[in-house]
């Protein structure tokens, strides 16, 4: 059709353009409302199974130290981009504040110790300083160097959780 055949209209009830706008609108509530669910239903799995929730966490922790201590002895090549990831994995430790409720003391094969509920402010108060300082070495981090100086700090403050808090497995 010729461009000056094309009549040009105000979006209105039953138009195109107004269609296609409350198409996108029903898409994006879509994606919201299964984003909540998908956020909903782990809150749930973690509820009911707390003790796997922060094993896991604590799983990719340890698995990031691993090629952390590689990084840091020459054993694994160093990237930024890698030595940031294992800042940033670390932060995710803030989730496990609420993975100790007092349900969760036995069971699921865990290594928590009862000084956790015994001394929760200590605890808490550990967490958030290794959620505080990953994210602050995630920012330091430039080359080996930088990177080497960050996660000895860092894994100085896992270590002390872990000798308090952590049952040792033989």
């Amino acid at each position: 059709m010729p461009v000056s055949a094309v009549r040009v209209h105000a979006a209105g009830p039953g138009d195109w353009m107004t269609e296609t706008i409350e198409g996108n609108h029903m898409i994006i509530r879509i994606v919201f409302a299964a984003a909540a669910v998908a956020l909903g239903a782990t809150a749930v799995i973690a509820q009911q199974d707390p003790i796997a929730a922060r094993k896991a966490i604590m799983k990719a922790n340890g698995e990031q130290a691993q090629i952390g201590t590689k990084m840091s002895k020459g054993e694994e090549p160093f990237t930024v981009e890698k030595g940031k990831k294992i800042f940033a994995t670390y932060q995710n430790v803030d989730k496990v504040h609420a993975l100790f409720p007092d349900n969760s003391k036995t069971g699921g094969d865990t290594a928590a110790l009862p000084a956790i509920w015994e001394n929760k402010a200590d605890f808490d108060a550990r967490v958030t300083k290794l959620v505080t300082e990953s994210k602050a070495a995630e920012g330091q981090v430039k080359d080996l160097d930088s990177f080497k100086a960050q996660f000895t700090e860092v894994q100085k403050n896992c270590g002390a959780c872990h000798q308090t808090y952590r049952q040792r497995r033989t």
